[in-house]
């Protein structure tokens, strides 16, 4: 089985500072407020979930995002940490599905929802990418 080290259960996790300039709704282009950028968040959530399969991955192989359905519940201040967790809640062959939540320092949710990612060979999909340039 391709994907057999990767089980339901499986967790990952990614941090952040929001930070002026780097991930705010203002500097995303998602809106005009210095506060945590939904586009910042659903990135971390996909960190987070990468995190999650890293160890199940065998040697060349990567995974890649399909699908998000996030909810952004709350706005998040410049200085707060963010922490999105992920967890591996499927696995059918290939595909992984995984349910995200991201909470800020003082505890409150921010975010939540479910990710889907596709492990793919990392030079056959290349490879197929690039191919679409010609």
């Amino acid at each position: 089985a391709r994907v057999a080290s990767m089980h339901v259960g499986a967790t990952g996790k990614a941090t952040c500072t929001v930070e002026k300039g780097k991930n705010t709704a203002a500097e995303l282009g998602s809106g005009d407020m210095d506060v945590f950028g939904t586009p910042a968040m659903v990135a971390l959530m996909e960190a987070a979930a990468c995190d999650a399969l890293r160890s199940g991955l065998a040697a060349g192989e990567t995974s890649v995002g399909t699908h998000v359905d996030v909810k952004h519940l709350a706005a998040t201040p410049l200085g707060m940490q963010v922490t999105a967790t992920a967890s591996v809640s499927s696995v059918e062959k290939r595909t992984v599905t995984l349910e995200v939540e991201a909470r800020d320092s003082g505890g409150a949710a921010i975010g939540s929802g479910t990710h889907t990612r596709q492990v793919v060979t990392r030079d056959k999909f290349f490879a197929k990418v690039q191919g679409r340039l010609a």
